[in-house]
């Protein structure tokens, strides 16, 4: 009896096999996570004189350090302070808020677009209307009228917290409402661009759950008694997870444009925390004809851009690999 026939051939290869195959999407993973590790291990091995201000301003790169005999690798900024440790605490800001806005978003859109798929008919139409309704409001303008509403209202709250705690003798409570002040504005940030964020994905999951909601598994899962609650975490949920993964690799980005755009307003993160906008407000504030601080504009801008690069790499080869529209 002849052998049946091998259909390995005609079937799509595995999507992280593609991913695998993929040099630059390869090459901007080994990028990002290579930045995460030296962002959130290097700083605490530095020497304490990197890490606070000094009398050597605008030193240029590699020069040696004026209180201290240290190397400053990047130079210095106009108040002695070390720019390859601000550019690494910057990353931890700027990448935090990117991970932090996208899963944000990914949460809200994720659930807004499975229940608005799942249902269909009118609360399917109610539901688009409403993320139409919110694209039209302009992003930025929000934000920026979400963080002038409630920032302040943040920061009165931690200071509140922060005097019960000593009055209370809890000095862990006390240090971390301390810590969090001048990172307010970035806590109503990542608030603010979480929901604002959502909206593509909200459209993208509510198209393939239209899609799956018809297929047999699901009318399976549909006879047997299952709740609808049951059907869309046990069965849409797994299916959707690629798709989910993927598109998260796109908003991450875009949430740290939006951070480091306004962070560049000066309505970001305040000194003498730092993120890579903020770095860029003031490296360009010093430049001039005369005499030019390249390196406090030009290496947080490099860093910013590889890292914004290579997460749009990532992202265009995971759609690649998983995304159904994007052909074999």
């Amino acid at each position: 009896m002849p052998d049946a026939p091998k259909t390995s051939a005609l079937t799509r290869p595995d999507g992280w096999d593609i991913v695998r195959r993929n040099r630059p999407a390869m090459i901007s993973l080994v990028f990002l996570v290579a930045m995460v590790l030296l962002a959130f291990t290097v700083p605490f091995f530095l020497p304490a004189a990197l890490k606070t201000t000094s009398n050597g301003a605008f030193l240029p790169p590699l020069s040696t350090g004026v209180d201290a005999p240290v190397t400053h690798l990047c130079g210095t900024d106009k108040n002695g302070q070390d720019l390859f440790y601000r550019l690494l605490t910057g990353a931890q800001v700027s990448l935090g808020v990117g991970i932090v806005g996208a899963g944000i978003s990914l949460i809200i859109g994720t659930l807004y677009g499975m229940i608005s798929g799942f249902i269909g008919g009118r609360v399917d139409a109610l539901m688009m209307r409403v993320v139409d309704l919110i694209y039209a409001v302009p992003r930025i303008l929000f934000i920026m009228i979400f963080i002038a509403a409630f920032d302040g209202v943040f920061k009165d709250w931690l200071d509140g917290l922060r005097l019960s705690a000593q009055q209370s003798g809890w000095s862990s409570i006390e240090t971390a409402a301390r810590y969090l002040m001048p990172y307010s504005k970035i806590v109503v940030m990542i608030l603010s661009l979480g929901l604002v964020e959502w909206l593509t994905m909200a459209r993208i999951i509510r198209g393939q759950v239209l899609v799956l909601r018809e297929l047999t598994f699901v009318t399976a899962a549909r006879a047997m008694g299952q709740s609808p609650w049951q059907i869309l975490k046990k069965h849409l949920l797994p299916n959707l997870s690629t798709i989910i993964l993927t598109y998260l690799t796109l908003t991450i980005p875009a949430v740290i444009l939006d951070e480091s755009f306004l962070s560049f307003l000066g309505l970001g993160i305040e000194d003498p925390a730092a993120s890579w906008g903020s770095l860029l407000k003031d490296g360009a504030q010093v430049i001039n004809p005369i005499e030019s601080k390249w390196w406090l504009l030009a290496f947080p801008a490099v860093l910013m851009s590889l890292s914004l690069l290579a997460l749009n790499f990532l992202g265009d080869g995971l759609r690649d690999a998983f995304d159904p529209k994007s052909g074999d």
